[in-house]
């Protein structure tokens, strides 16, 4: 196990390996950026990876607060990515009030959100990652997707991922791998994957009945007169975290020895550089740099972090470039005698008033919303305040549809995934059809209405939270702490599993939640194939609807001990 201060050495900037921030630190201090600014880049070696994750079905720009909790635990304490807020501006040496401090961090959100505008959109990466291409040469670069790109708007649900797969052809990634995309179900994944035209990779799914790998491992290309193995992981808990019957049949997990195995044929093959695809999760990755040898770059997915350069763990740079199109990241390489001598890297903040928008992406984009676009735009309500999801334990989104599963399904206690998907609203929007959708967009939508005792929310709740701050990354599945609404609770991140959560209160009449007590409760996104009730986005649509201004109540607090 290493050392926090070792963890801080690795995150370092350090002469020789990494670039400096590029040159629009300075215009972003000045609040002035142009496109030039974005794309100014001391370009090294022969070849650039780019790097896009976790877009989740988000075709226009948007707004995203990062989270106001990223908290790590063991090794991981108080390091990348687990900083927020002022620490992540001092230890990256950005200063407050600039268009990366916006980027990057939830401090004085609103404001910056107003000054800077959206981030994202695919027709402005399209701009940037042509621009590079032609920079650097076509036969340069290599295009890389860390997966849950298919899910997560009304459109794509409409068109069970398809509108997403006819998008990214045209900005032609290289290989992608997935997660959220198991969702659509085997037979849709089969369909998608044949349209896409390049590899949907991912060494770590095998088949339960023959154990054989159910996708290629690995896709070999030369860039830049350098030969490139990328081998592809899916998210290695899809069963757990998602219904596992959409994914009957197939076996997943993290795999170290099956990496190792692939990273080993890959140089056997003639790899010079070998890339990992990855949606493990950063802290996963971290873990993974140091169990697995002869991996030159990791490029991380699934858990929404975004740090400014890649990391270096033992001989790997790690990068992990954020989510809901946000950002795109590049590392460029230096290849010599099949060692990378030398790297610089940055993450691309994709600020949609400063980019062009690409006018063939962007009509395509017109063309594929079409259909949609009406009800897309169809208004519901106003935001009373602002609406966010991404926090390790509450999002104000969350807040919202736990206090809508109250009302509509008339229980005591709301239980909401913790789902780092989901964009943001200023005080003062309109909610649309579309921004409702991209808190709830998904397959299996039901809100169940049950009866729990309080020792079975105890278990819920401690279950959750082991599997996000469990000590060994190994055993972290993905998301954020469950929302809850109606109740209040303390948590200790780093005690014991079964002795993080106490103090359990029913806030409705201040009375603490009794062990075998029973309590009406009402929740969605179970992985019970059988789950009966309305769909989340219709129920939430009626809420919002009805109270034309919307605003958390606040009846729930969450007292977080032991954590800096």
């Amino acid at each position: 196990m290493r050392s926090r201060r070792e963890f801080l050495q690795f995150a370092a900037v350090s002469a020789g390996v990494f670039s400096t921030f590029p040159s629009f630190t300075a215009a972003a201090a000045r609040q002035q950026i142009t496109q030039d600014d974005l794309l100014s880049f001391d370009a090294k070696g022969q070849l650039t990876l780019l790097h896009i994750t976790d877009i989740h079905a988000q075709l226009k720009p948007v707004y995203f607060r990062p989270p106001s909790e990223n908290f790590g635990v063991g090794s991981f304490e108080g390091v990348p990515p687990h900083l927020v807020g002022q620490d992540f501006l001092s230890h990256f040496g950005i200063d407050p009030g600039t268009a990366l401090a916006y980027a990057h961090t939830m401090v004085d959100y609103e404001a910056l959100a107003r000054a800077y505008g959206r981030l994202g959109g695919l027709d402005r990466t399209a701009t940037l990652v042509k621009a590079i291409r032609a920079e650097r040469g076509e036969n340069a670069v290599l295009l890389l997707d860390g997966g849950d790109t298919w899910q997560g708007s009304y459109s794509s649900l409409k068109t069970q991922g398809a509108d997403m797969v006819s998008a990214m052809k045209i900005l032609k990634p290289d290989a992608m791998v997935g997660h959220w995309e198991f969702t659509f179900g085997q037979d849709r994944v089969e369909e998608l994957t044949k349209e896409m035209g390049y590899p949907f990779l991912g060494g770590n799914v095998f088949d339960t009945e023959w154990d054989e790998q159910v996708f290629e491992s690995t896709a070999f290309f030369e860039r830049g007169g350098v030969k490139v193995a990328v081998i592809g992981q899916h998210f290695p808990y899809t069963p757990i975290a998602n219904p596992r019957h959409m994914v009957e049949g197939w076996s997943f997990g993290i795999r170290p020895e099956q990496i190792q195995v692939n990273v080993d044929a890959a140089r056997e093959k003639g790899a010079e550089l070998v890339v990992l695809l990855s949606h493990n999760g950063f802290d996963v990755d971290q873990k993974i740099a140091t169990k697995v040898s002869g991996i030159d770059v990791i490029l991380v997915g699934h858990t929404h972090d975004a740090i400014p350069q890649a990391i270096k763990i033992n001989n790997t740079l790690l990068l992990s470039s954020g989510s809901h199109g946000k950002y795109l990241g590049r590392i460029d390489l230096k290849v010599e005698n099949g060692r990378v001598v030398d790297a610089a890297s940055t993450l691309i903040p994709i600020f949609s008033d400063v980019i062009s928008p690409d006018t063939e992406m962007s009509a395509h984009i017109d063309m594929l919303r079409a259909p949609y676009e009406a009800e897309c735009n169809r208004v519901i309500g106003k935001a009373g305040s602002l609406l966010y999801r991404r926090g390790n334990f509450n999002g104000s989104w969350d807040d919202v549809i736990c206090d809508a599963i109250r009302f509509e399904r008339d229980v005591e206690i709301a239980l909401s995934p913790g789902f780092r998907w989901g964009t943001t609203l200023l005080p003062g929007q309109d909610i649309t059809i579309d921004d409702m959708y991209a808190q709830t967009s998904m397959n299996y939508p039901a809100v169940y209405r049950m009866e729990f005792t309080g020792k079975q929310l105890k278990d819920i709740l401690e279950d959750v939270c082991d599997n996000l701050f469990n000590p060994d990354p190994f055993f972290q599945q993905g998301g954020d702490m469950v929302r809850v609404g109606g109740m209040s609770y303390r948590c200790a991140p780093k005690a014991l599993m079964g002795s993080r959560i106490n103090n359990m209160v029913l806030t409705r009449t201040g009375a603490p939640i009794e062990p075998e007590k029973k309590y009406t409760v009402g929740g969605w996104a179970s992985v019970n194939p059988d789950t009966k009730g309305p769909a989340i986005y219709d129920l939430l649509e009626s809420y919002i609807s009805g109270k034309g201004v919307v605003t958390p109540s606040g009846d729930q607090s969450i007292i977080i001990d032991g954590m800096a």
